[in-house]
């Protein structure tokens, strides 16, 4: 399978795929957006020595359709009104997320959106949050596209050096998923350890 998506590299289907995959999971966390975009940076550093180019596109189109899903999702959910405001405050995990955002824009650091990023299901519910909340798009775009990027380039840099040091073959793409999921889970822990922090102090 990885020489079919080899083959397909360079042809403009193969970043529509990746693009719609990106955007898409903003709605749908359960797809594998990740794992598509690893798989292809594998396939493409098992090319040849035009491999950089792929990889450059790959990662700006990935980079991309990330804003692009989080800026649907903030204006859909900026335009949702009342019923997405009691849909968000009956779950106590999109309340507390969304006034930590607030927080964090607030002070001029939007760490938690490039965090939220990497961790399962968290660019939905920072995304939808930041809408919701009509937090100005100058304050949440900026770090969304930072996010964005980075994951994009952390994502793409993965299947890259996992198809050099182990080989364009599946165990390469296993690591270099099982890296991607790892560094999700750590984001996750960090996000749920910093609200227990600011009440400490």
């Amino acid at each position: 399978m990885l020489e079919q998506v080899g083959s397909l590299i360079g042809s403009p289907w193969i970043y529509a795929v990746v693009a719609l995959s990106i955007l898409l999971d903003v709605f749908l966390p359960v797809l594998p957006s990740g794992v598509l975009v690893i798989t292809v940076a594998t396939a493409a550093a098992a090319g040849s020595a035009t491999d950089v180019p792929d990889i450059l596109a790959l990662t700006l189109c990935a980079a991309t359709a990330s804003v692009l899903g989080d800026l649907v999702a903030y204006r859909l959910a900026w335009r949702g009104g009342a019923r997405l405001d009691r849909a968000i405050s009956r779950s106590r995990r999109l309340t507390s997320a969304q006034e930590r955002l607030g927080a964090a824009l607030a002070r001029g650091g939007g760490a938690l959106v490039v965090l939220a990023r990497f961790a399962p299901a968290g660019r939905s519910v920072v995304s939808l949050g930041a809408g919701a909340a009509h937090r100005r798009a100058r304050d949440f775009l900026p770090w969304s596209a930072l996010a964005g990027l980075t994951w994009a380039a952390y994502s793409v840099a993965l299947g890259w050096f996992g198809a050099h040091w182990l080989g364009a073959s599946w165990l390469a793409t296993a690591v270099s998923v099982g890296a991607l999921f790892g560094a999700g889970a750590g984001a996750a822990y960090v996000m749920q350890r910093e609200p227990r922090a600011s009440e400490a102090s």
